[in-house]
């Protein structure tokens, strides 16, 4: 039974128990209210948080919220003006819950069942149109190839279709299941992935100087590294959730964080794969720097991250497009062939188009052209309306994906949503800057258009886990990034 601090101390002032003095307290109310004076003085000294006996422990006032809080006067980002917002919630003189306390009401929490919402109609929307343009176009950028080698037009658009059919699967499977549900199989995504990037580097086979696949038979064929983006964007929401206030420290936040991802793009660059670690490490960073952390901790490690990136980026064939970038029109039948066949199917499509499957640079002039250069075939055929389409849903899709971020209420949620933004988005500008020569080349499929069951399945199993975090979202009172700026003015001004 909770009891009063007041009636505690008077009742060590009058030499009684606390439950006495409860009772006096409770007897002596009307004489207390007309003496007025001294009596009542001495109570309001007594009922300050120094004379306490010992300090009370509460739950965190706002529902759900079941991380420890504290000052986070150096913390950055979304979950820090959280963490901020919540703790001036709080009484003075409350006391946060132990960290023992807080780990079994995490596991309480995830055993209440909840109750979904409707999903965001706009993010499925815009998902299933890049999907059926997509299609499309893989079978009009494709049929030439296909006819020439395979003897059936179809060959990619059927092999395509199969595979966006067992990701729809796989997106409705990822959009039921309670996306906190991940958080216990995280760690056994990153122990599978992890022996696939090392079994990859000896047994994967090798196409243009690339080792990424695994092959099983002639028929089906596997890339790791498109697994490793979504594994890894579930462990690190959980592992950032669980660190908390720790993760703007250096031992337990930042060191061993760019030793996980450290390890990760170390054997994805050994693919000879800079586009996928660069995705990779931009979906880590924007997650890290999301989560709270220290800003000149993070400044120093983006810089040492860069040289090595720009280390990479200056060896072996690397080089060579690094001079095709800065010259796009010489050696246009070496190195430079396949960004000068872009730019010159981009400029043929003029504003509307040569029409669908009218194309002339894939008929044998541009390599790839239903993989990673599907950007150029689009603009072809379909023109600048048409490329101009295709840009806007993904911007259109970074929008829905980063609302869901903000009005997420939980960290581990706000987290997953940012970093599958991330990893798609960024993706997509990967591939369409350099399809238009803005970007030193680097091949990376375009999300849910370019031909490769891989990316397309576990792109749509991400995209059912947006989904399903859409389901759980609620207008909070104060968004969480409005509610940081907030906190910022209230401090300028105090």
């Amino acid at each position: 039974m909770m009891r009063s601090p007041a009636l505690e101390s008077y009742a060590q002032e009058h030499g009684g128990s606390p439950s006495r003095a409860g009772r006096a307290g409770v007897q002596s109310r009307r004489p207390l209210s007309v003496a007025g004076g001294s009596r009542r003085q001495a109570l309001a000294r007594s009922a300050t948080p120094a004379s306490s006996p010992g300090p009370r422990k509460s739950l965190p006032t706002r529902r759900g919220a079941l991380v420890g809080l504290a000052p986070v006067g150096r913390r950055s980002g979304i979950t820090g003006g959280w963490r901020l917002w919540e703790s001036e919630q709080e009484d003075a003189g409350a006391q946060v819950i132990s960290e023992e306390e807080r780990k079994k009401l995490a596991e309480l929490e995830m055993r209440l069942p909840r109750v979904a919402g409707k999903i965001d109609p706009w993010l499925l929307v815009i998902t299933l149109a890049l999907l059926c343009i997509g299609l499309v176009m893989v079978y009009s950028a494709s049929s030439f190839t296909a006819a020439r080698y395979y003897g059936d037009p179809s060959y990619f658009f059927l092999r395509q279709f199969w595979g966006m059919v067992v990701g729809l699967a796989a997106m409705l499977v990822t959009m039921r299941i309670d996306y906190r549900v991940w958080r216990r199989f995280s760690l056994i995504g990153m122990a599978i992935v992890l022996p696939l990037l090392v079994i990859v580097l000896k047994f994967g086979v090798t196409v243009y100087g690339a080792s990424r696949w695994l092959a099983f038979g002639s028929f089906f064929s596997f890339q790791p590294s498109e697994l490793t983006k979504l594994v890894l964007a579930l462990y690190i929401a959980d592992w950032l959730a669980r660190k908390g206030n720790q993760v703007g420290t250096f031992l337990y936040g930042l060191a061993p964080f760019v030793i996980l991802v450290g390890l990760i793009l170390g054997l994805i660059l050994l693919e000879n794969d800079m586009g996928t670690a660069i995705i990779i490490a931009g979906m880590a960073t924007v997650m890290f720097f999301t989560a709270g952390a220290n800003i000149v901790q993070f400044l120093l490690a983006m810089v040492c991250g860069g040289l090595i990136f720009l280390k990479e980026a200056f060896s072996g064939y690397r080089a060579l497009r690094l001079l095709g970038f800065l010259n796009p029109f010489s050696n246009i039948t070496g190195y430079n062939m396949q960004l000068y066949q872009s730019l010159l199917a981009l400029g043929s499509g003029g504003w509307f188009g040569v029409g669908l499957g009218a194309s002339r640079q894939k008929t044998g002039y541009l390599p790839m052209p239903y993989t990673d250069s599907i950007m150029a075939i689009i603009g072809e055929e379909l023109g600048f309306l048409g490329s101009a389409i295709i840009v806007i849903l993904f911007l259109c899709l970074a929008f829905r994906g980063f609302r869901l971020a903000r009005r997420t209420q939980d960290v581990y949620g706000a987290l997953l949503a940012t970093g599958i933004t991330t990893w798609l988005v960024l993706q997509a500008m990967i591939n369409i800057g350099a399809t238009t020569g803005t970007i030193p080349y680097t091949g990376v499929p375009l999300p849910f258009i370019s031909y490769g069951s891989s990316s397309l399945v576990v792109s749509m199993a991400a995209i059912g886990v947006l989904l399903n975090i859409s389901r759980y979202i609620r207008e909070p009172e104060m968004p969480a990034l409005r509610r940081t700026l907030t906190v910022g003015q209230r401090r300028q001004k105090a």
